[in-house]
């Protein structure tokens, strides 16, 4: 009895551990990795950071407004788009990513929180995924969202909409 005991309070302390781990919270100028392939682009959490990083490189970018936790369609274009090699080689050659998330159980300073309802309230936004193209000053681009058909199909629709607007 005591060594089953002693197997569950050291499994509740290994799960206490191992989810505290992952609830970090972020400051406003943090930095997020969504699921990465091989590093190459990072989502950044602040619209000034993005702004500043897409006039320095002259690209435009590529804001995620997303429920990142509870959000069916956010994972799964997170899972089938951008978390692709393919994504992220064109993101990290043609785009600046900007995370403007909505999660239930991740932490996010009152800066961010305030910050990502100021740009869902400017942007009119109804839904998540909801996916913006905007230039360096942070004016609108584009529109879209999830679509089907994976990284390669995403790209193209991508190109298509930058094709005259940056």
């Amino acid at each position: 009895m005591k060594k089953i005991l002693g197997f569950m309070v050291l499994a509740f302390v290994l799960s206490v551990t191992i989810i505290s781990d992952g609830a970090e919270t972020k400051s406003e100028s943090a930095v997020v990795k969504k699921p990465v392939v091989a590093d190459k682009a990072v989502w950044l959490t602040s619209l000034a950071e993005a702004k500043a990083e897409a006039a320095k490189r002259k690209v435009p970018i590529l804001a995620d407004f997303s429920g990142s936790d509870w959000c069916g369609w956010c994972m799964k274009l997170d899972k089938e788009v951008f978390s692709t090699e393919i994504f992220q080689k064109y993101a990290s050659e043609n785009l600046v990513l900007l995370l403007v998330d909505f999660p239930r159980q991740k932490a996010q300073s009152e800066a961010i929180k305030k910050q990502n309802n100021d740009l869902a309230q400017k942007f009119s936004i109804e839904g998540f995924p909801t996916i913006l193209l905007l230039d360096a000053e942070g004016q609108l681009l584009e529109r879209t969202s999830y679509m089907p058909g994976g990284a390669d199909n995403y790209v193209t629709h991508l190109r298509k909409l930058l094709k005259n607007k940056h």
